[in-house]
């Protein structure tokens, strides 16, 4: 089994999931005041209408997103990891610059759940001396495991290469983290470990480092990711909400060329051991 982040999709849900899904379209007629019987309901298109409006409402807010991570900033802030922050506003395609005790000043995006073409959607700021992408995933029934991977090496890898944008981090952690819906084994153990800020009951964040440079085939196939202490940002988090050092994960992609085309492997170690490689595998792009 892959180990690529600590947390899994709990199966058990996957099938109350399902269970209840069915349950919903078949008794859908009995709820409400609709006033109509069985035939007539589902005829009119209201179970439709009514299951694409609550995904659009889902879907379409960022309120939620938001409130969580200016809660952890201004917490970062109050406890003096960082100096301040600033909502980037929607000229920019990014979503916060953050200002570290040294002045140096990071530039944050914020990402769902990994998993979809979105996830490329980003521009490093010139002022930023790190790029961190965050996920925040609102999805309770998303598999964690094969969204990062498919955010890591399907989306990030081809970005760093192919197209040069250095990203320096990422962080998977959201009010989901510790729950029912996502439980964490950080904390299964070990409940002291358990960051209680507000309504919010959170395990110490999952993040993974980045190479300092860009893989070349060339010239520099395969730089070395980089410790947490070298990326002032993670450091001030990791620190702030008591994550251990041999849960940081270290992310590494090797550039090759074969023929024509050009080659990534993605590498996610954690506490020295390699938690998920994958095979060379051809970017492509469209």
């Amino acid at each position: 089994m892959t180990d690529e982040i600590p947390c899994q999709k709990d199966p058990e849900l996957k099938r109350k999931i399902e269970e209840y899904a069915e349950d919903l379209k078949t008794q859908g007629h009995k709820i409400g005041r609709h006033g109509l019987c069985e035939k007539e309901f589902y005829e009119s298109g209201i179970f439709e209408g009514a299951i694409q409006r609550v995904r659009g409402q889902i879907s379409a807010s960022m309120s939620e997103k938001k409130i969580f991570v200016q809660f952890i900033l201004n917490h970062m802030q109050d406890a003096g990891a960082i100096k301040d922050w600033i909502e980037a506003g929607n000229q920019n395609r990014h979503d916060y610059s953050v200002t570290l005790n040294d002045d140096k000043v990071a530039a944050i995006e914020l990402k769902g759940c990994l998993d979809g073409n979105n996830t490329n959607i980003s521009v490093r700021p010139p002022h930023a001396d790190e790029f961190i992408v965050w996920s925040v995933c609102q999805n309770k029934g998303a598999d964690p495991r094969k969204n990062l991977w498919s955010g890591i090496h399907v989306r990030f890898s081809a970005d760093i290469i192919a197209e040069e944008k250095k990203v320096d981090g990422l962080i998977v952690w959201d009010w989901l983290c510790n729950t029912v819906a996502r439980p964490c084994p950080k904390v299964s153990n070990n409940p002291g470990r358990i960051i209680e800020l507000g309504s919010y009951r959170l395990p110490p964040p999952c993040i993974y480092t980045f190479p300092g440079t860009i893989p070349s085939p060339r010239n520099n196939p395969k730089p070395r990711s980089r410790q947490v202490t070298d990326i002032g940002f993670l450091n001030a988090m990791h620190k702030c909400f008591g994550g251990w050092d041999s849960e940081i994960n270290h992310v590494e992609f090797e550039a090759s060329m074969e023929g024509v085309d050009l080659l990534r492997q993605t590498t996610i170690s954690r506490d020295g051991k390699v938690r998920r490689k994958s095979k060379p595998t051809a970017i492509r792009r469209s």
